[in-house]
């Protein structure tokens, strides 16, 4: 299961047989779906769409070969070059392109890229329109045009700067007060094009920052998913450097980290948490987060008098149900921050700003914040699958042990204890279950994912 299709995109690692792995001829067969699609739900004359891609190696490879196919689709194809999901997110609506596609296989290791496919708001496409991709796919249902009706490509390579721009002028974001605190701050961007944005937007705020990993060359130095076990350098920087935090984003800059000014982790979970404290702080509303996501933002979106709601997980699910509930902040906890002021998509950039601005309004350290918070702590675990291994039974087997229980399946089996929980699903992006937990302490997280892991294994027969 190396190559994955789904209704966000197709994912896979380079090299490898045609159909098993992600090759230059499923990228073109993908690239010709989502170009098919686009014609045949658009009546205009001629479509364009915008691409951008992260660090990694196979990067311009698949850009090229995606690129071209849309040409001889007849579509213009706008160049970002180097950038960020969020990036592209922000500059289709700006060009008034009919879509966008980003190259990143977002945390995955760097064998790994993906086609990440985007609407004409540059939003990620939903479920309807991510099926219509794969059955042309399948089908191979392609007409391309002739030579004097091919597309053409036009390089932009500013958009990570107009990017930062339109953050910078967001009504909550006061660059000049950040100003004046004078911050020092570490920046982990796992050599991807993080390593370019988030150093450019800080110093734009008049922070001081120590670049670690911030060359943009595709060798990621570390697991590139910014969890605490994949962290130890930049924990131990922040404090070898006296600096007020630490920023860690993923290869694609959608997902956001802070390390403590004492070298701890502030929690990828607690990122949400603080940003929407800030902003319903001034701007009281409801909030939503996904089913895998702290309980935390609806204690903070409670404290604010707002509605906290919790969608299935995966981005587009998020937006969805933000946009039904009028959300004013959202995300996942995963340290994705969705702040619809700007656009509906996961953006660090936001993130950084809106967290940098909160911090400079308050008498505090970056640990001493995170103190002020509830106290809930996660397990996040996975189970590797076979292709034997039955998912469909496990979870329908955990529901029956525990429906006494207050259980939530419209994504895989959420189970809600008095203090406690857990949330098993099988993953979209990668072949495992994941195994969430949380609760009040670390050792009772982990103690219920060892013991529902234990369950689950016994269940499988592994």
């Amino acid at each position: 299961m190396t190559l994955i299709k789904s209704i966000s995109g197709i994912r896979g690692t380079i090299g490898g047989k045609v159909g098993d792995n992600l090759t230059p001829v499923d990228a073109v067969k993908f690239a010709s779906a989502y170009g098919t699609f686009l014609k045949n739900n658009s009546s205009k004359e001629k479509l364009t769409v915008v691409i951008g891609r992260d660090a990694r190696i196979s990067g311009s490879m698949i850009q090229n070969l995606v690129q071209n196919t849309l040409l001889g689709l007849g579509i213009n194809v706008i160049d970002l070059g180097l950038s960020t999901t969020p990036t592209v997110e922000v500059a289709v609506p700006l060009e008034k392109a009919d879509g966008g596609i980003i190259l990143t296989a977002s945390h995955n290791p760097k064998q790994w890229n993906a086609l990440k496919l985007l609407n004409e708001k540059g939003e990620f496409l939903n479920g309807d329109d991510g099926a219509k991709i794969l059955e042309i796919a399948e089908a191979e249902a392609f007409d391309f045009v002739d030579v004097d009706s091919l597309g053409e490509i036009t390089t932009n390579d500013s958009y990570m700067d107009i990017h930062i721009d339109e953050v910078l002028e967001l009504p909550l974001v006061d660059a000049d007060l950040v100003k004046t605190k004078k911050y020092k701050v570490v920046v982990d961007a796992v050599n991807s094009t993080g390593g370019i944005v988030i150093p450019n937007l800080l110093e734009q705020m008049g922070v001081e920052v120590v670049k670690l990993y911030c060359e943009p060359n595709g060798h990621f130095p570390h697991n590139p998913e910014p969890l605490k076990e994949h962290l130890g350098d930049i924990c131990k920087l922040v404090v070898e450097e006296k600096a007020d935090f630490g920023i860690v984003v993923d290869p694609d800059v959608d997902r956001l980290a802070f390390i403590s000014n004492d070298g701890e982790m502030f929690g990828e979970e607690y990122t949400l948490v603080a940003i929407a404290d800030y902003v319903l702080s001034k701007t009281p509303g409801n909030t939503v987060s996904n089913m895998s996501s702290s309980r935390a933002l609806r204690d903070i979106t409670n404290k604010h008098n707002g509605s906290y709601q919790a969608s299935a997980v995966g981005e587009v699910n998020v937006v969805e149900l933000m946009k039904a509930t009028n959300a004013i902040i959202g995300g996942e906890g995963n340290g994705g921050i969705i702040y619809p002021e700007l656009h509906y998509g996961r953006d660090s950039l936001v993130g950084v700003a809106l967290f940098l601005t909160y911090l400079a309004n308050q008498d505090k350290t970056v640990a001493e914040l995170r103190a002020s918070y509830p106290q809930y702590y996660m397990s996040k675990n996975k189970i590797e699958l076979t292709p034997q291994i039955d998912v469909d039974a496990i979870l329908v087997a955990m529901t029956e042990k525990y429906k006494n229980e207050e259980i939530n399946t419209i994504d895989g089996v959420k189970i809600d204890f008095a203090t406690e929980w857990v949330h098993l699903r099988k993953s979209n992006t990668e072949p495992i279950i994941r195994i969430y937990t949380e609760a009040p302490t670390q050792a009772e997280a982990d103690k219920l994912a060892f013991r529902i892991i234990d369950e689950i294994k016994a269940v499988a027969g592994i």
